[in-house]
C-alpha cells in the first residue's frame, strides 16, 4: 500500500508542510524509518526526528521550523496508531467453525463467528458475532463471550464467565481461575469452594499470561475499558474500575476495590480487603498495604506520596556517611564522659 502526504493528512486531520505528492508505504520509529516512510516525534525527540530518514514526520502543532516535510497534528500518538492501522493489513480468516475445533450441545452462535482448528467450545456456552477463537482456545460451559471479541491461542475462560463487546485476550491468559481461597485446621489447608466468577466488561484488553481469578461468590469485575499488561493477577472478588491501566507483574489480592482511571506501574503489589481512590498514578514496584484516597501519586514501600518518597531516597544516599559520623560522635560523647569522672 501507498498513499500521498496529502491524502495521510486528510487522514489524520492534519496540516501538511512539503511536497503533498511524496508517496509513503510505510510507518515506523524514528531510528529504523527510512526513504518512503514515515514515522512520528514529540518532546523529547523532536531534535532526534530533524535527522532521521524519514521521507516525512508527524508532529505537535505547536512545532516550528522543521527541515523535513512534516503533518502537523493535534495528538501525533493517536494519529500514528490509525496510521500503523491503515498501513499493516488485517489478518483474515474464513468465517466457519474449523472441522477441527469442538463445539459442544446447546451452544450459541453469533453471525460471522470464527473458530480455529482445536478449539473447544463447552456446552451452552455463547458466542456473539464476529467473535474470532483461535486454535487451542477453551470456552466453558454457560460462558458468554460478547460480539467483536478476540481470543488468541491457548486462552482459557472457565465456566459461566462472562466477557462484553470487543474484548481481546491475548495468549496463554485464564479468566475465571479459582481464587486463592482456603481454611486451615490444625496445619492442614482445605480448599473453599469458589462459585462466582469473572466478569470482564466491553474494551477490555487482557496481555498475554495473566490470571483473572473468579470470585468465591458473585463476580470479580474488570471495568469498561480498563488495559492489563502482561504477567499480571487480580485476586478473586477484585473490583476494577473503568479505564484503568495495569502494567506487567502487577499483582492485586483478592476483594480490592479499584476506582476508574488507575494506573499502576510495573510489578506493584497489594495486600487484599482495601480501596483504591480512583484518578491515582502508583509509580512501579509500589507497595499499597491500605486504603488510598482519590487523586494520588504514589510511590514507595509502603506507599506513600512520591514527593515523600523522592525525599527519603534522597536521603538514604547519606546514610553511610551519617553512619560514620554518628560513630564519631558516639566515640567523642564517650570520651567526654569518661573525663567528667
Amino acid at each position: 500500500m501507498k498513499k500521498t502526504l496529502q491524502e495521510i493528512a486528510a487522514f489524520v486531520h492534519g496540516r501538511l508542510a512539503g511536497d503533498p505528492a511524496i508517496e509513503i508505504s510505510g510507518v515506523t520509529n524514528i531510528m529504523d524509518a527510512g526513504r518512503g516512510e514515515l514515522t512520528f516525534a514529540v518532546e523529547p525527540h523532536i531534535e532526534a526526528a530533524k535527522g532521521c530518514a524519514a521521507s516525512a514526520v508527524l508532529l505537535p502543532e505547536a512545532v516550528g521550523d522543521f527541515p523535513l516535510p512534516a503533518i502537523y497534528v493535534a495528538e501525533p500518538r493517536a494519529a500514528f496508531a490509525a496510521l500503523l492501522e491503515l498501513f499493516t493489513p488485517p489478518l483474515e480468516f474464513p468465517a466457519g467453525i474449523s472441522e477441527q475445533a469442538h463445539v459442544g450441545r446447546d451452544v450459541t452462535l453469533g453471525e460471522n463467528v470464527t473458530i480455529l482448528p482445536f478449539a473447544v467450545v463447552d456446552d451452552h456456552a455463547v458466542i456473539g458475532s464476529n467473535v474470532i477463537l483461535y486454535p487451542h482456545t477453551y470456552i466453558g460451559q454457560y460462558a458468554v463471550i460478547g460480539d467483536d471479541s478476540i481470543l488468541y491461542s491457548n486462552v482459557t475462560v472457565r465456566e459461566r464467565c462472562r466477557l462484553g463487546r470487543r474484548v481481546i485476550i491475548h495468549s496463554s491468559t485464564v479468566i475465571g481461575a479459582d481464587g486463592f481461597g482456603f481454611t486451615t485446621t490444625n496445619g492442614v489447608h482445605t480448599k473453599v469452594p469458589q462459585v462466582g466468577n469473572a466478569v470482564l466488561e466491553d474494551d477490555v484488553e487482557i496481555g498475554a499470561h495473566v490470571g483473572i481469578d473468579r470470585a468465591t461468590t458473585g463476580s470479580t469485575i474488570i471495568g469498561q475499558g480498563t488495559k492489563i499488561d502482561n504477567l499480571v493477577h487480580i485476586g478473586h472478588n477484585c473490583h476494577i474500575g473503568a479505564n484503568n491501566l495495569i502494567v506487567a507483574q502487577t499483582g492485586i489480592s483478592g476483594s480490592t476495590n479499584v476506582g476508574h482511571n488507575v494506573t499502576f506501574g510495573g510489578q506493584v503489589g497489594t495486600v487484599g480487603h482495601i480501596d483504591i481512590g480512583a484518578n491515582s498514578v502508583f509509580a512501579a514496584r509500589s507497595g499499597i498495604i491500605g486504603n488510598t484516597p482519590e487523586g494520588v501519586f504514589y510511590a514507595g514501600f509502603p506507599a506513600k506520596p512520591h514527593q515523600e518518597w523522592l525525599r527519603m531516597e534522597a536521603a538514604l544516599k547519606h546514610l553511610p556517611e551519617m553512619a560514620k559520623r554518628i560513630k564519631q560522635l558516639e566515640k567523642k560523647l564517650a570520651q567526654y564522659e569518661n573525663s567528667q569522672e
